[in-house]
């Protein structure tokens, strides 16, 4: 099976987020997505694994395999659980170079930035930041292998 590209994702995320009408019925939708992310091991859920600048604690896990990361993560506040989860659907899988190019639009069009307060929109870029990251140190890592 091919794997989709990020674009191809990101497309798909904003067409389902216009088949709602206002933010009440986005916001349900985003918990429903939360609700549908596999629950994090506890073994994972420790200061090593969790997102600095989120207000609320968002643990996140990074494997590589094959040249793609794949990632897991877990929130204890639904709201961010749900944009962890989008964010999951997007990246995971995807190979380190297109997780670093990604510019994820989607979040833009679907005015997501401007319906979060704040301190939400400060800890989704902390996510963002943080599976960027393990992708440029997955990237380096295979670099080093291959010398």
């Amino acid at each position: 099976m091919n794997q989709k590209s990020i674009a191809e994702i990101e497309k798909e995320i904003i067409s389902d987020f216009s088949m709602f009408d206002n933010w009440e019925d986005k916001y349900e939708y985003l918990i429903d997505l939360g609700k549908q992310l596999p629950p994090l091991s506890e073994a994972y859920k420790t200061t090593d694994y969790k997102i600095k600048g989120c207000q609320s604690s968002v643990w996140l896990l990074a494997t590589y395999r094959d040249g793609k990361v794949f990632f897991e993560a877990d929130s204890d506040a639904m709201i961010v659980k749900g944009l962890v989860s989008m964010l999951i659907k997007v990246l995971s899988g995807q190979p380190t170079k297109a997780i670093l190019e990604a510019k994820l639009e989607f979040i833009k069009e679907i005015g997501m930035f401007s319906h979060l307060a704040q301190t939400r929109s400060n800890g989704l870029l902390a996510m963002i930041k943080q599976m960027k990251n393990y992708a440029l140190a997955y990237q380096s890592i295979d670099a080093l292998e291959k010398k």
